[in-house]
């Protein structure tokens, strides 16, 4: 009879256990340790990244319909979505590498400081140093030591720096590697861990003095540990600009973002169902849409 109580019991607690993984409650307990730090005051003064009314095409397709956002200073928005909703196609559009590619076109706006990135004289290579971008696989440059790679973006824009090695460490303590590669300054970056490529990579974008860094799933080929390194490096890193960050992982984005926008194409284009604080979006969504695709219902 004990044995057959004991059994029940355990049943009853991986039941408890499936109905947890599908209720928001785990997640926004986790968003709610993380509080929105922005203002609407510095939304509307254009001091951060602006997306408005976003539509954008690969030949005849339409992929993205009608998507606005603001990523204010100082904080880091998460973009979540079942995989073909548009979510890397919109942060490529936020630094102009969506124009890469040869069929593709848009329509809206994006403004930095207020002022339209895709505006007739801007400079597409400077608008790139502004916004950086990391992506899903890190990309050292294989050719380069740690300490190249790092000085690379500035050697490319040909900027001026007063100080090259206090900038190298300065970009690598804010990267989360100093303590890691300082005595290997001279090594290839390609002899770094996974995780420490990628944080290589984050430097490297750090060194131009950028205002937005945007990220297309930055931890998604790397170990639990470096995920965890590269969650700390971002939200030390958003205490000054802004961050966007796309990720399939709904941990991850409770824990880094104070911000969540939520796409879904549906069959067809991708649109933005739902945006708001990271707290409300795991703990009281309100688009039912949103509240099964957090809570693991489906995507």
């Amino acid at each position: 009879m004990t044995q057959e109580i004991g059994d029940s019991e355990r049943k009853d607690m991986k039941t408890q256990t499936r109905e947890t993984r599908v209720t928001p409650s785990s997640l926004a307990s986790v968003a709610s340790q993380s509080q929105p730090r922005s203002t609407e005051r510095e939304i509307i003064e254009g001091m951060g990244l602006e997306a408005r009314n976003i539509y954008a095409w690969f030949g005849k397709k339409l992929v993205l319909e009608d998507i606005s956002m603001d990523f204010a200073p100082g904080t880091v928005t998460a973009l979540i979505g079942p995989s073909g909703c548009g979510k890397s196609t919109f942060i490529r559009i936020l630094n102009r590498m969506h124009e890469f590619i040869p069929t593709a076109a848009l329509a809206g706006d994006v403004l930095l400081g207020g002022k339209d990135i895709y505006g007739a004289g801007v400079d597409v290579t400077k608008i790139r140093l502004k916004i950086g971008m990391v992506f899903q696989k890190p990309n050292p440059f294989p050719s380069m030591t740690i300490r190249e790679n790092v000085l690379s973006g500035i050697k490319l824009a040909q900027l001026k720096v007063d100080n090259q090695e206090e900038l190298l460490q300065n970009c690598l303590v804010r990267a989360g590697l100093w303590d890691e590669v300082k005595d290997r300054l001279d090594e290839y970056g390609g002899a770094l861990s996974g995780g420490q490529q990628q944080r290589l990579c984050i430097a490297r974008s750090l060194a131009v003095n950028p205002k937005a860094l945007l990220m297309d799933e930055p931890c998604s080929a790397l170990d639990p540990g470096s995920t965890l390194r590269i969650e700390e490096t971002i939200r030390e890193l958003s205490e000054s600009i802004s961050i966007v960050i796309v990720t399939h992982n709904m941990q991850q984005a409770a824990r880094v973002s104070d911000y969540t926008g939520f796409l879904l194409s549906d069959g067809g284009p991708g649109k933005l169902i739902e945006f708001g604080s990271t707290s409300e979006i795991f703990s009281n969504p309100k688009d039912k849409r949103t509240l099964d695709y957090v809570t693991g219902r489906f995507g």
